[in-house]
């Protein structure tokens, strides 16, 4: 089992910054690609950014060129910065790593809203 905890959300206005972090923990072994969702109110839940363990990222449309993943493999780590945040990008975000399975943390909420 491996156990993912957030932190970083909460109230930012339009334009701003927030960073989200989150640490795996338990059995870590081998976790392939970390990374973050999102999911708004009455929307299903999307990809936002991904990181190999080699450091390959992948991003959502919505998001390029204002988010960076990175990732700390020695600390087993994940982050997300975040610039240039717009209203649409509210939504709660869930920190993911898959190594035979995915596992989940339990979300954080971002609010952009002036």
């Amino acid at each position: 089992q491996v156990q993912l905890v957030e932190s970083g959300g909460g109230l930012v206005q339009p334009g701003g910054s927030l960073r989200l972090s989150c640490a795996a923990s338990g059995n870590i072994f081998r976790l392939r690609a970390m990374g973050w969702y999102r999911q708004a109110p009455g929307k299903q839940r999307e990809m936002v950014a991904l990181i190999t363990s080699g450091g390959g990222t992948n991003y959502a449309d919505s998001v390029k060129g204002r988010f960076t993943v990175s990732r700390d493999n020695a600390k087993n780590t994940v982050s997300l910065q975040m610039n240039s945040l717009r209203p649409e990008d509210t939504a709660v975000y869930f920190c993911y790593a898959a190594q035979t399975v995915p596992y989940w943390g339990q979300g954080t909420q971002v609010t952009v809203s002036s």
